[in-house]
């Protein structure tokens, strides 16, 4: 543990700016803890951050970027970007920033500790364990954690991390109410919702190194598709909290990176930190903040329509844990392709950051071929919010050519294909079906562990041809590169089934429709359906010419043959009622 400093009142301080705390890769793949100011200065030197879980790696990235902003006040422009982008010293104004807040970065402060409210109590005193901060300690189940059962003591470093991180993801639930709170009821607040991030499908981009994962995040002032208010500024730049909330409506995204959702005290030593306190904060409705916050894709919802008799009504598109990114790539790429966006808007909105590097790439300030990788990361939460059962972790690299606003070609068969492949294992889980009928056997079971193994027998393959996308001149051809790929892959996986079948799938059986019809069904006619599916589902890519299913409607592109038509998105997946949304 690094030695702590003490003010000029003997009291103890753990200074964030100075004290190393915030987990990095160097360029050369080693680990380090680093300052706030050592994270800026060297951060054209390290590969990224790191953190115990993937949520708390993208909360400290929104600390940083929220610095950032405030630190340059901007930029104000793609132009002002740019000078950033060339500026090997562009965080320069940062040190001082910093230096100017000093006492605010103090996680020890008695007055103003860092994110958090001096002397936050509950009217009994008590002092709580660690696990109320500390995800990776999951609530009745210690055996999957180091930290059994509980979290005794943290160093100051790993506390300062679980702070940024508790504000963003912490759970819902009953929490102990806090002396001061208006909101207590019986020692209780009642459910108030998760931390605000929790509520979102996380997305950032990241860049080659740190620098230019917070370059490429740092969305300009003039932004169209974001109401970036003058009043826009973080939490260590507002009068310190008390018990309780006022309220108050989020500015932007310097607001929304740093919103403080929770009350947080810690209790520590000289050696460390070793209870907390922690009860609700700022609650914050998640509906029509598509023009404040940038990480997250949106979604039409029409129960919230209906039931607030307004439209559009747009929530965060969480992720399923159960798709990779990239089967979800409609979503990063999502309102400007759409060929109809009905009434009051398109159902979808990609996130803002994506719309931002957009701009950068289309108006000519990041080159075509630019690779960059779209980091998904979000929170599953189960029984009513209350505890977290999966974090969601991804990454899709792929060239920024795929955001340009005036050429849509190269989205819209990026989408194409992954729609490809979707119906490719769609007909994959079908052939399991059949086969399992054919023996009598449940089919749902097969159904699931074939279209598993074929979303995963792709997953690697759809990665290196999204980034080859960048290299290619025709993404029409490329497009039906994959489709013979695809057709190869899950065309093999389908004879491994038929083979693994057995005698009494060769035998088959009578079996009775969905319609109520009766035809024999055997491993022979499972494979003759299994290939007509196939078939319908790619077109042949081995023919010359040949469509499939998103190339029915051809659209003429002047001197040349017909191209496929607009890319249809898919249905996001989500349930079929909204979460409760709180005012």
């Amino acid at each position: 543990m690094p030695k702590n400093s003490s003010s000029s009142d003997g009291a103890l301080s753990f200074d964030l700016i100075r004290q190393p705390w915030i987990p990095v890769l160097h360029s050369d793949g080693s680990p380090h803890e680093l300052s706030l100011s050592q994270v800026f200065a060297h951060a054209a030197d390290l590969q990224r951050i790191v953190g115990d879980l993937a949520t708390q790696e993208c909360a400290l990235i929104r600390l940083l970027l929220a610095i950032a902003h405030d630190a340059l006040d901007g930029p104000g422009s793609a132009e002002e970007w740019a000078e950033l982008w060339e500026d090997p010293d562009c965080f320069a104004s940062v040190q001082a920033y910093l230096a100017d807040h000093r006492e605010r970065f103090d996680l020890l402060h008695p007055r103003t500790p860092f994110l958090q409210a001096a002397g936050l109590r509950t009217a009994k005193d008590e002092v709580f364990s660690l696990n109320r901060i500390v995800a990776d300690a999951p609530a009745g189940e210690p055996f999957f954690t180091s930290r059994m059962p509980d979290v005794e003591r943290l160093s100051f470093a790993e506390a300062a991390r679980w702070v940024v991180h508790v504000h963003a993801y912490d759970t819902s639930g009953i929490k102990t109410g806090m002396v001061g709170d208006d909101r207590v009821k019986g020692g209780k607040v009642y459910p108030l919702g998760t931390g605000w991030a929790g509520g979102l499908g996380g997305v950032f981009v990241e860049g080659a190194t740190l620098r230019q994962t917070l370059l490429l995040n740092l969305v300009a002032a003039d932004t169209e598709a974001l109401d970036l208010s003058a009043d826009d500024r973080p939490a260590w730049r507002r009068e310190p909290v008390g018990p309780g909330s006022d309220g108050r409506a989020a500015s932007g995204p310097r607001d929304l990176y740093t919103w403080q959702s929770r009350r947080v005290r810690l209790h520590h030593d000289a050696d460390g930190v070793h209870g907390v306190v922690l009860g609700y904060g700022d609650p914050l409705a998640w509906r029509n903040m598509h023009r404040r916050e940038p990480m997250t894709a949106w979604r039409r919802s029409p129960v919230q329509e209906k039931k607030l008799g307004q439209s559009p009504v747009y929530l965060p598109l969480e992720h399923d844990p159960a798709r990779s990114a990239w089967r979800g790539i409609a979503a990063l790429l999502a309102d400007r392709l759409e060929e109809a966006s009905g009434a009051g808007g398109p159902s979808r909105l990609r996130p803002r950051i994506l719309d931002w590097v957009a701009r950068l790439v289309t108006e000519g300030h990041l080159p075509r071929r630019f690779l960059i990788r779209a980091r998904v990361v979000g929170v599953r939460y189960g029984t009513q919010q209350s505890v977290i059962d999966e974090v969601v972790d991804d990454r899709l690299v792929m060239p920024v050519v795929l955001l340009h606003g005036q050429d849509p070609t190269y989205a819209r068969q990026a989408i194409s294909a992954a729609e490809d492949a979707d119906r490719a294992v769609r007909a994959l889980g079908d052939l399991a079906v059949d086969l399992a009928r054919a023996t009598g056997a449940e089919p749902e079971g097969p159904k699931a562990v074939a279209r598993a193994g074929g979303f995963d027998a792709l997953d690697h393959p759809y990665r290196g041809w999204l980034s080859d996308l960048a290299e290619v001149g025709d993404p029409f051809e490329h497009r039906h590169t994959w489709q013979r790929l695809v057709r190869q892959t899950v065309g093999r996986l389908g004879d491994r089934l038929i083979a693994a079948a057995g005698d009494a799938a060769w035998q088959g059986r009578i079996h009775t429709g969905d319609k109520g019809g009766t035809h024999w069904l055997n491993a022979g006619l499972a494979d003759v359906r299994f290939r007509q599916r196939l078939a319908r589902a790619l077109g042949d890519p081995g023919s010359p010419g040949s469509a499939g299913p998103g190339e029915r409607d051809a659209v003429p592109d002047g001197d040349g043959p017909p191209r496929p038509g607009p890319a249809r998105l898919p249905e996001a997946d989500h349930a079929a009622t909204d979460p409760e949304v709180h005012a």
